[in-house]
């Protein structure tokens, strides 16, 4: 790891550290440097801005003071075009068209040198990827899904099936290239995944989801995560 991407990969493991904060030795094991190399690090963030405090003794450690701001988020241009990628390459996915336009917004506060090393970069990675389905549906499923309220439905099933049902949007679920919104299904009482191709109306309706828990939408496979998992970084 280039000392620039571990410098914002130690920013990253101090915030989520909260008040416990985390030990020199732990963040040396982490990135695979010495101790010295990692307070060498903290002294650069500091001088940088970062709200860094220090702790001495046993149960002390690094981590940022509690209120703080970080200074502005700087990426590599690889970092940069990794994003741009990633977005261009799942036009279809939830949140895609807030995704690239959160992108857009990072690289236009790049410093001029690293968005034009970027831009440059970004012209040797090509993506042929396929359109997105009707923005109302994807917008009726992201609404539904971050407010947890029911949706109302057409759906036709593999069968040809056309039924129209309320449904508590769980999750969504992307598995062998196609995208699912997993929910309770009212009309069915149980848990259902409905492919989200096959959504030929949505719309959000003012009844509240009940609280089903992801749980209950089965036991993913191995190979199957969150698109962030929260940290569980302690001090040691």
């Amino acid at each position: 790891m280039k000392r620039v991407e571990r410098l914002h990969a130690l920013s990253e493991m101090l915030r989520r550290s909260g008040a416990r904060g985390i030990t020199a030795d732990r963040l040396a094991r982490e990135f695979d440097v010495s101790v010295r190399t990692v307070k060498r690090d903290l002294a650069a963030l500091e001088r940088s801005g970062a709200p860094i405090w220090s702790r001495p003794g046993p149960g002390g450690g690094y981590g940022f003071a509690p209120g703080s701001s970080l200074p502005p988020v700087s990426l590599s241009p690889a970092q940069a075009v990794a994003l741009l990628a990633a977005v261009s390459a799942a036009p279809d996915a939830p949140f895609a068209d807030l995704a690239a336009a959160g992108v857009r917004k990072i690289v236009d506060v790049l410093d001029p040198r690293t968005r034009a090393r970027a831009e440059d970069l970004a012209q040797r990675v090509w993506v042929d990827a396929p359109q997105a389905r009707s923005r109302a549906i994807a917008s009726a499923l992201e609404e539904a899904m971050t407010e947890q309220r029911a949706l109302r439905i057409r759906y036709t099933a593999g069968d040809g099936a056309v039924t129209t049902r309320d449904v508590e949007p769980v999750l969504f679920a992307s598995t062998n290239g196609q995208w699912y919104l997993v929910g309770w299904c009212r009309l069915r009482d149980a848990m259902r995944w409905f492919a989200v191709s096959r959504i030929e109306r949505a719309s959000v309706t003012a009844s509240p989801c009940s609280g089903h828990a992801v749980a209950e939408a089965g036991t993913p496979p191995a190979t199957a995560r969150p698109v962030h998992a929260p940290s569980r970084v302690s001090g040691d």
